[in-house]
């Protein structure tokens, strides 16, 4: 294993990229480094500047057809009520093991890209490799989109696009979307001595907690494996006023868009007979899209003869996959370490996951060096 993908994991993990922090510090330390060999950097930005998404080519011309993506995210889940045996953001190994906020959620995939680029770049690249890092995936995918736009504006028809998600460098073909829902019911307060004056914000809510509870289980029995939870509920003020707001906090996770289509049809049907007196508002907090990768694809061909482990399966979360798919981009997960360390105290990668990293982005310089088919 190359020193340079610990080094470069060492340093990444040392910036606090927590989601409700800057990641602007780790940007322009990665914006410095890919500037240094001689690469240009393109930056998107959050609304408010604080935060930046960073696209990156080496090789041919950006215009080149047929290359890859190598996306990741920068930043990483919160520490706090976690019990941690060192520094989070202080790299340490202990046997064998390099533990650090992100080492294996998804800053160990970073650093193997980063350090694969000296010998990228020292190789005649005929295919260009493409680097996305985003912000904000770990809070609702929200820099990912912006990212997408610019790449679709400068880049043309990538091969196939790679997240680097924890898989244990198996592919990763399928996975659920994530539709996260706030939706609130606004109706009129009054003293519960006559409820007939007021307009209850609870009673549809806790009818439309119901009919998706009911939904849910309908969905099962037909065998769709889309799953809906409901997180929280919160209104009214008083046991003796009829409440005049209530907020349903829910989620669903569909298998694909018909299901998506399916889920948002019947919770249109059931909105639509909230009683009068009552407005409600349905607001998307999170839109994940679910990936369908084909088993056979030229994508998955590709990622096999990279070096990706066999044999490809649905991975149990959701990721920017999905977006990329969306985008007319075939998209794979396909990453070093296990998604059971993520978003855990003492959070950590296996030193032959490392291994394993660089080897594949080893691959993936050979397969640059190959033209591209005309066609």
């Amino acid at each position: 294993m190359a020193l340079d993908t610990v080094e470069i994991l060492r340093t990444l993990v040392a910036f606090d990229t927590t989601s409700h922090r800057s990641n602007l510090a780790l940007i322009h330390w990665v914006l410095a480094y890919l500037d240094g060999h001689g690469i240009e950097v393109r930056l998107t930005h959050s609304d408010d500047g604080a935060k930046a998404n960073l696209l990156a080519t080496i090789g041919p011309d950006p215009d080149a057809a047929g290359g890859i993506v190598l996306s990741g995210h920068t930043d990483v889940v919160p520490i706090a009520d976690q019990a941690w045996d060192s520094d989070p953001f202080t790299l340490v190994e202990r046997d064998g093991r390099f533990h650090g906020r992100g080492s294996a959620d998804m800053k160990g995939f970073i650093a193997a890209c980063l350090a694969a680029v000296p010998r990228w770049c020292s190789l005649n690249v005929r295919r260009p490799i493409h680097l996305a890092f985003s912000y904000d995936e770990e809070v609702g995918c929200f820099g990912v989109a912006r990212l997408i736009a610019d790449l679709r504006m400068h880049i043309r028809s990538p091969a196939l696009a790679i997240i680097g998600e924890p898989t244990g460098m198996r592919i990763g073909l399928t996975h659920r979307g994530f539709y996260g829902c706030r939706t609130t019911f606004r109706g009129r307060p009054a003293h519960s001595g006559d409820p007939s004056l007021g307009a209850s914000a609870i009673e549809p809510a806790a009818l439309l907690v119901a009919q998706l509870a009911t939904f849910g289980r309908a969905l099962s029995m037909q065998g769709n494996r889309t799953t809906l939870n409901i997180g929280r509920i919160s209104g009214g003020s008083a046991i003796n006023i009829v409440p005049g707001c209530c907020e349903v906090l829910w989620e669903f996770r569909p298998t694909d868009e018909a299901s998506t289509a399916a889920v948002e049809a019947e919770v249109d049907r059931l909105l639509a007979a909230t009683p009068p007196g009552v407005a409600v508002e349905m607001v998307h907090v999170a839109r994940v899209p679910s990936l369908a990768a084909r088993y056979g694809s030229a994508a998955v061909n590709i990622a096999r003869a990279l070096g990706a482990r066999w044999p490809p399966g649905e991975v149990p979360f959701g990721t920017e996959a999905g977006f990329f798919e969306q985008a007319g981009i075939p998209s794979l997960v396909c990453g070093p370490g296990a998604i059971a360390q993520a978003h855990q105290p003492n959070e950590w990668i296996a030193a032959s996951e490392l291994r394993s990293a660089d080897q594949f982005m080893a691959g993936i310089g050979a397969w640059a060096t190959t033209a591209v088919a005309p066609g």
